[in-house]
C-alpha cells in the first residue's frame, strides 16, 4: 500500500510538472499579444483547466495511456519507473526552455519500464507481447500529425477571417460548422459503440482469441458479443432523438439486457469461487490447471440458471447458484449482495452519458456565433478601422484561449488518470479488472486530476512561453485567436478519438501555421527545426531513462 501511494504522489507530481511545463501552450499567445499579464494570463488557464472536469466525462485518453502496456506486464515498480523517467525529462526540457511534449514522455517512460521489466523476468518477449502496438503507432503518428492538423486548421482560419466579403466569410464558417458538428456526431456515436462493445465484452473475447484462435467456442462467444453490440447500435443511433433512458428501454424490451444481466451473475459466481486466481496458478502447476478447467467448463454450461436473473427472486437464485456450486453461506451471501446490484439499464445509461459530446459541440458552436457576430460587428455594423478589428480580437482571444486551456486540461490530466488507473489495477486486480473500472471506482482521481495540472498552471513556466510567443512568429490578436482556437479544435477531435496528443506540438503548429499564412519567411525555421528533434527523441529517451530507473529499483523491490 505504501507504494502505491508514493506512485500516486508522483503521478500528481507530474500533472503539476505537466501544468507548469504546459502553461506556455495555453498563455504564450495571450501574453506576447499583451491582452493579457503573465500574472492573470496563467490564473485564466488555470482556471479553465480544472473546467474541462466538468466538460469532459468519457476518459477515453486515459484507457489509451493506461492501456498503452499489456495487464501481465504492468507493475508497481514499472509505473514508479516511468514516472521518475517522465518527471525527470520534463524538468530537463523546462530548464533548457524547450517545449516537449508531456505526453509523450509518459508513454515512452511508461513503455520502457514495461519492457525492461519483461526482458529481466521472462527474457526475449516480443514487442508486440509488451505493448500495444497500435496505440503506440496512433501516439507516434500524431507527433506529427497534430501540428500539422493544427497548423492546417490555423491557415484556414487566419484566411477566412481577412476575406473582404463578410457574408462569403459567414457562409464558409457556416459550411465548416456544419461539417464539424456532424464529424463530432460520428465520434459520438464510435464511442457509444465502444462502450456498449466493453458492456458486451468484446475486448476481453477478442483477446481469448488472439491468445488461442483455433478455440471454436471463444470464436462463437465474441461472435455472439459483436452480433449484440450491433444489434444495439441500431437503438442507439437514436440517442440524439430521444435520450438515454429511452434507448435503455428499447434495448430492455427487445431482449437485449438479457445477455449482459446475464453476464453479471457469471462473474459473481467467478468471483465467489476465485476463478481467475485459480486460472492463474494453473499456468504454473498442471494439476491446478486440470482443475480450473474443470471449473471453466462447468461455469460455463451454467447458462440457464444465469438466464433465470429477474424471473425469479434474487434470494431464490442465490440459492439455487450456491446448491448449484456447492458454496457456503458466506460465498452465498456475497452472490446475493452482487446479484442485487446488478442493473443494465443503469449502465447502459451511464456508458451513453459517458459518450455524449454535446457540451463540447456547444462550446464549438458557440466560438462559432460568437466569431460571426463580431466579423458582422466589425466589418458591417460599424465603420470598419484597423484600430477596432484589434481591440475586438484582443477580446475575442480571452475566449479562444479558455477554450485551448479546456483542450489541454482534458486531454493531459486525463494522462495521469491512466497511469493512475494502471497503478490500481496492478495493485489488487481482482478488484479494479482494468483501467476503465479503476477509474469508475476511484471517482476522486479524475478531480485530484483536474486540481494538480490546473495549479502547476498557475505556476507558469515563463522560459518556454518565450519560445511559444516570440521565437516561431511574431502573432498579433487576430493570429492569436486562429492559433488558439485551431489549437482547441485540434485537442477536442484527438480527445473525442482517444490519441492523446501533445498540446505542445499541436500549439506550434497552429503558430506556425498563422505565420506560414502571412508568408513562409515569417516563421523562423530554424527553431522548430530544433523542437521537431526534442518531439522525435522524447519518446526513446524516456524510455531508456525509464529503463535504467527500472533496472535499479529491481535490486531493491
Amino acid at each position: 500500500m505504501t507504494f502505491l501511494i508514493v506512485i500516486i504522489a508522483l503521478a500528481l507530481i507530474f500533472d503539476y510538472i505537466n501544468g507548469f511545463h504546459d502553461a506556455a501552450n495555453s498563455i504564450a499567445t495571450i501574453v506576447s499579444t499583451k491582452v493579457l499579464t503573465p500574472f492573470q494570463a496563467v490564473i485564466w488557464a488555470a482556471m479553465f483547466n480544472f473546467a474541462a472536469y466538468f466538460i469532459f466525462q468519457d476518459h477515453a485518453v486515459a484507457n489509451t495511456i493506461g492501456k498503452t502496456v499489456y495487464p501481465e506486464y504492468i507493475t508497481l515498480p514499472v509505473i514508479f519507473s516511468g514516472l521518475i523517467a517522465a518527471i525527470f525529462w520534463n524538468l530537463l526540457t523546462w530548464w533548457l526552455g524547450i517545449p516537449s511534449s508531456s505526453s509523450h514522455t509518459l508513454i515512452g517512460g511508461f513503455a520502457g519500464a514495461a519492457i525492461t521489466h519483461a526482458f529481466m523476468t521472462k527474457g526475449w518477449v516480443a514487442m508486440s507481447d509488451i505493448v500495444e502496438m497500435e496505440k503506440i503507432g496512433k501516439t507516434v503518428l500524431f507527433i506529427f500529425l497534430a501540428p500539422v492538423i493544427g497548423m492546417l486548421i490555423s491557415v484556414f482560419i487566419t484566411l477566412v477571417t481577412i476575406m473582404r466579403n463578410v457574408w462569403s466569410r459567414i457562409a464558409i464558417i457556416a459550411i465548416t460548422t456544419v461539417f464539424t458538428v456532424f464529424l463530432f456526431n460520428m465520434f459520438e456515436q464510435n464511442k457509444m459503440k465502444e462502450n456498449i462493445a466493453k458492456i458486451y465484452k468484446v475486448d476481453k473475447y477478442e483477446k481469448e482469441v488472439k491468445a488461442d484462435p483455433s478455440n471454436t467456442e471463444k470464436s462463437e462467444k465474441l461472435h455472439k458479443a459483436k452480433d449484440h453490440t450491433d444489434k444495439a447500435m441500431h437503438f442507439v443511433a437514436l440517442y440524439d432523438k430521444i435520450g438515454p433512458n429511452a434507448v435503455a428501454d428499447s434495448l430492455n424490451n427487445s431482449g437485449l439486457l438479457k445477455t449482459i444481466e446475464s453476464g453479471k451473475v457469471k462473474d459473481a459466481i467467478k468471483k465467489a469461487i476465485h476463478l481467475d486466481s485459480l486460472v492463474k496458478l494453473g499456468k504454473s502447476n498442471a494439476e491446478m490447471k486440470a482443475f480450473a478447467d474443470s471449473l471453466v467448463h462447468f461455469t460455463d454450461n451454467a447458462k440457464p440458471i444465469y438466464a433465470l436473473y429477474g424471473s425469479i427472486p434474487a434470494e431464490q437464485l442465490a440459492d439455487t447458484l450456491a446448491l448449484t456450486f456447492n458454496l457456503d453461506e458466506k460465498k452465498k451471501a456475497k452472490i446475493l449482495s452482487s446479484i442485487k446490484d446488478i442493473n443494465a439499464k443503469s449502465d447502459i445509461v451511464k456508458s451513453l452519458k459517458k459518450a455524449d459530446n454535446s457540451m463540447i459541440v456547444y462550446c464549438l458552436i458557440g466560438l462559432v456565433i460568437l466569431f460571426v457576430l463580431t466579423y458582422i460587428y466589425v466589418d458591417s455594423l460599424r465603420e470598419p478601422n484597423a484600430f477596432r478589428k484589434a481591440n475586438i480580437f484582443k477580446r475575442l482571444q480571452l475566449v479562444s484561449s479558455a477554450a485551448f486551456s479546456l483542450g489541454h486540461g482534458g486531454n493531459d490530466a486525463q494522462k495521469v488518470m491512466g497511469i493512475i488507473g494502471a497503478a490500481f489495477v496492478a495493485y489488487n486486480s481482482q478488484k479494479y479488472g482494468d483501467v476503465s473500472v479503476a477509474l469508475k471506482e476511484l471517482t476522486w482521481v479524475p478531480l485530484a486530476c483536474y486540481g494538480a495540472i490546473g495549479l502547476g498552471t498557475l505556476s507558469g513556466g515563463w522560459k518556454i512561453v518565450k519560445t511559444m510567443g516570440t521565437k516561431i512568429t511574431k502573432v498579433s490578436p487576430l493570429e492569436g485567436v486562429a492559433a488558439e482556437t485551431a489549437g482547441s479544435i485540434t485537442l477536442f477531435m484527438t480527445e473525442q478519438m482517444g490519441i492523446p496528443v501533445s498540446t505542445t506540438h499541436t500549439i506550434t503548429g497552429a503558430i506556425m501555421g498563422v505565420g506560414a499564412s502571412k508568408r513562409l519567411s515569417a516563421v523562423r525555421w530554424g527553431v522548430t527545426i530544433n523542437l521537431l528533434w526534442a518531439w522525435i527523441l522524447t519518446i526513446p529517451v524516456s524510455g531508456l531513462v525509464a529503463a535504467l530507473v527500472y533496472w535499479i529499483v529491481s535490486y531493491f523491490a
